[in-house]
């Protein structure tokens, strides 16, 4: 199955270098994802530190998306945890398209996990919920705990992890069977987490590999939908 993996911000050469070797570090047999950037043009956002960098950022997705080829892909993958346009694109993507926090807590749901999620800030906090919300995940849904991280963070793993540690605390004789960590892009290092803490993107793409090796990936021919190769 090749995906085309789209950021949610523009990044520099070395971070989308930085996100591509991880996606190829993640992807299982069968999977291969090739990410791309956003387009470098005035109003394209950095980060998402606002409710109106996530809006403007689903549209920039919407409309590299829709570009995408089918004849080069096979599916296409929001890079974000916040599933950004993947409504529309579910109706309107020339492939189909997947979700990152779609996957990877319908997962966590069916297996009856409470689940709870980290965020780097707020906005980006309110948005994840409100996406669980959609997916009607809500009831399995306990809380979002916020890092108050700067977006450097993302990339500097030992912070991040450092952060999830302290922050874990707070769930301690909780409900909660699982924590996902509300950023896409961040290598855990899960040594001394007082719960569980998931990487939202190793588990899409687990997913995604074993709907390849069933041969239940679906696929965008001429003729319609069909099985993936």
């Amino acid at each position: 199955m090749r995906i085309r993996a789209i950021t949610p911000i523009r990044v520099s050469e070395a971070e989308l270098a930085r996100r591509q070797a991880r996606y190829e570090s993640l992807s299982p047999p069968g999977v291969e994802v090739e990410l791309a950037n956003l387009p470098d043009r005035p109003g394209v956002p950095a980060r998402l530190d606002s409710e109106r960098d996530i809006r403007v950022s689903e549209e920039l997705v919407i409309e590299e998306a829709l570009r995408t080829d089918p004849a080069r892909h096979d599916a296409v993958l929001p890079d974000c945890v916040l599933d950004p346009g993947l409504d529309r694109l579910e109706r309107e993507s020339p492939v189909p398209a997947f979700g990152i926090l779609k996957l990877s807590a319908g997962l966590l749901v069916s297996l009856g996990h409470r689940l709870a999620a980290f965020t780097r800030n707020h906005p980006i906090g309110e948005e994840l919920q409100n996406r669980l919300g959609a997916y009607g995940f809500l009831p399995s849904f306990d809380r979002v705990e916020v890092l108050d991280l700067a977006f450097e963070a993302i990339a500097e793993d030992a912070g991040w992890n450092e952060a999830l540690r302290e922050a874990g605390q707070r769930f301690s004789g909780s409900a909660v069977t699982t924590v996902i960590n509300g950023c896409s892009a961040v290598e855990l290092r899960p040594t001394g987490n007082a719960v569980a803490v998931v990487d939202p993107t190793r588990l899409a793409l687990s997913l995604l590999g074993l709907a390849a090796e069933e041969n239940l990936a679906r696929t965008r021919h001429r003729g319609g939908v069909g099985l993936g190769r």
